[in-house]
């Protein structure tokens, strides 16, 4: 069982830089059509000071910081049991090509269903620019079962 001692865990701040070739990869790659993820005129038109980043971006921060494998070496959950619950986002401001972003993360419940075979950590998040306005806030579930 997932110990939780966890709840209210704080994870280390992850940084990341947001760079016009990795927007427009992320772009490639999710399969974003509208050119104001992928061109700088479009952004512009659209009202953005750049490329503006994809939805679900921000997902990344933690990835690219290790935040996340950390995580889940701290609550001993093994990759191969690990399952992606839930995730949503709730954006409060664009975050464009030259902004920088911080994500600080907190495990906020931790909780079992059907006699403890399937486990659930709840995290959230909340994402800041450079001059620590709320950018946006994250909510993910992973599930681990046994």
């Amino acid at each position: 069982m997932i110990d939780k001692k966890w709840i209210g865990h704080e994870l280390p701040a992850s940084v990341l830089p947001i760079e016009r070739s990795r927007l427009r990869f992320f772009a490639k790659a999710i399969g974003e059509t509208d050119p104001v993820y992928t061109d700088t005129a479009a952004a512009r038109s659209a009202g953005y000071s750049d490329l503006p980043a994809p939805p679900t971006f921000l997902f990344a921060a933690e990835l690219d910081s290790g935040a996340s494998d950390q995580m889940l070496a701290e609550l001993q959950i093994p990759i191969a049991k690990l399952l992606h619950g839930e995730q949503s986002f709730t954006y409060h401001r664009a975050v464009c090509v030259g902004d920088t972003v911080s994500v600080r993360s907190t495990i906020t419940d931790i909780y079992d269903k059907k006699d403890g075979a399937l486990e659930f950590v709840v995290k959230t998040s909340r994402a800041t620019n450079q001059q620590g306005e709320l950018v946006a806030e994250l909510r993910s579930v992973i599930v681990c079962r046994h």
